[in-house]
This record gives structure tokens, C-alpha cells and sequence, in this order.
């Protein structure tokens, strides 16, 4: 997936944020098939287990069982037909998620080759906040970024200024 453009600014301000919120130790149900920040959390002493490749839109059995600490989700919510399911059916108390935000100057990504590899959605901040708080999440803390490209043209530099990426820490409204 990222063999010669690995995304090491996103990979850092989100493990930066994860440590900034859940313990070195903490025991991860990480949305989503094992990749590379799966293991780059492992490096830093999270133990992490992945869901296996489940639809989560139709089967969220994967987030009902106990024995995590924390849930996280790292661009995997845009990509599902009904994200609230499986938001909603989270059992943890505690959440990382983070979703690539909706560019205006931009179509929602979809590759042609993979299917898995779309985005359903694309979300401005304040609709992934309304999902996670209706869903029954508060919001603890917020960060977003900029992702910019190495290319030339308008869109290259919108990316500069315009912010990419969006995460959050949530823990269950009690």
C-alpha cells in the first residue's frame, strides 16, 4: 500500500497523539487489518490486535468483546456505508480515531482497482464531532494537520494550508 510514499508526517502526529492520551501498555483494538502503524504502535509498547477484514458496516461483533482499553480507528470510519454502527456498538471507554478531512477543492478518494479502498465519506470536523457525540462519545481532545504533497499546481498548494487529517480522543459519555 505504501511502498514508495509511506506517510511518515501522518504516522507521527498520530502516534504522537496516542501517547499524548492512552498509556504505552494499553491493550488496542485497533480497527481495521494489521499495517504498518499497527506495528509502529506495537514498537512503542501498545499491544495491539486487529479485526480481521470484517465488514463492519454489517458485522460489529469485533468491537463488542472486553479485555481493551482503548478502540482505535485511523482512517477506517470514512471508508464504511453507516459508520454509527460500529461506533455505537464500541464497548471500551476510550477512543483514537482519526478521518481524513472533506477537501472542497477535492473529489472523496476512491480507487479504481481495490474496493475496499474508498471513501464513503470525507468529513468536515464538525460532522465526525456530531457522529462520535451522538453515537455516545465525548470529545476530550481534538487535533488536525495538513498533509501537503511534493507536486506543482493549485491543488499541491492548497494542501499546504488547508487541513487533511483530523483526530480525535473520545472516552463514552457516562
Amino acid at each position: 500500500m505504501y511502498e514508495n510514499n509511506f506517510p511518515q508526517k501522518r504516522y507521527n502526529i498520530t502516534l504522537d497523539f496516542l501517547r499524548e492520551h492512552v498509556p504505552a501498555n494499553a491493550r488496542i483494538l485497533d480497527l481495521g487489518t494489521p499495517n504498518p502503524f499497527s506495528q509502529v504502535m506495537e514498537k512503542e509498547g501498545f499491544r495491539v490486535t486487529n479485526t480481521q477484514g470484517e465488514d463492519l458496516d454489517t458485522d460489529v461483533r469485533a468491537v463488542t468483546g472486553e479485555g481493551y482499553d482503548v478502540v482505535t480507528a485511523f482512517e477506517i470510519f470514512e471508508h464504511l456505508v453507516a459508520p454509527y454502527n460500529v461506533i455505537k456498538a464500541i464497548k471500551t471507554d476510550k477512543l483514537v480515531a482519526s478521518v481524513p478531512l472533506r477537501l472542497w477543492f477535492a473529489p472523496a478518494y476512491r480507487s479504481k482497482t481495490d474496493m475496499w479502498d474508498r471513501h464513503y465519506h470525507e468529513f468536515e470536523d464538525w460532522q465526525f464531532d456530531w457522529l462520535l457525540e451522538k453515537a455516545g462519545w465525548e470529545i476530550k481532545a481534538r487535533k488536525k494537520w495538513t498533509n501537503p504533497v511534493k507536486k506543482i499546481g493549485l491543488r499541491p498548494l492548497l494542501r499546504y494550508f488547508t487541513p487533511r487529517y483530523y483526530a480525535v480522543y473520545a472516552e463514552r459519555k457516562r
